[in-house]
């Protein structure tokens, strides 16, 4: 699935969460920005855009409620594996955000919080999972992922 636009390698460093900007940069920026790690305030702000709570958040991306408070207090950054599981929720909804836009009317489509919803949903491709349950390891993620351009495709429903 082509992406709109590209931000290029070159571009600052700096996580940007509104409309999940960071779906559409470059890889090796996207590398870069992992490894200096994303803030942890991004766990908050995506929480809020998604209309998810918090803690179901943390929980689907396996991550420690009082560390994240702690890095939040702090001000400190994410670690890699943190960052990369966050910018994994942030690609998926990039990707519905990319198929809406290819494929449907995007007025009014809200992503993020569409997204929330789905992961919240037992798929019986998952054996009765919820894709939540899968994100909280990058290839649970990617069968996530997958599952979505699937359902796109009209390979699975």
């Amino acid at each position: 699935m082509p992406k709109s636009s590209t931000i290029p390698a070159s571009a600052p460093l700096h996580y940007a969460a509104e409309e999940a900007a960071t779906y559409r940069i470059d890889p090796h920026a996207r590398i870069a920005l992992i490894r200096q790690g994303i803030p942890a305030s991004a766990v908050g702000s995506l929480s809020a855009r998604m209309g998810m709570s918090k803690e179901s958040l943390l929980s689907s991306l396996g991550l420690s409620r009082a560390t994240i408070s702690r890095k939040e207090k702090d001000a400190a950054v994410l670690s890699k594996d943190e960052s990369e599981r966050v910018l994994g929720f942030e690609e998926l909804i990039g990707v519905v955000q990319a198929m809406v836009d290819e494929s449907g009317d995007p007025a009014g489509f809200d992503a993020a919080r569409w997204v929330a919803h789905w992961l919240s949903k037992p798929l019986p491709a998952l054996g009765g999972a919820t894709p939540a349950s899968y994100m909280d390891t990058f290839e649970g993620q990617k069968l996530v992922a997958e599952l979505l351009a699937m359902s796109q495709s009209g390979a699975y429903a």
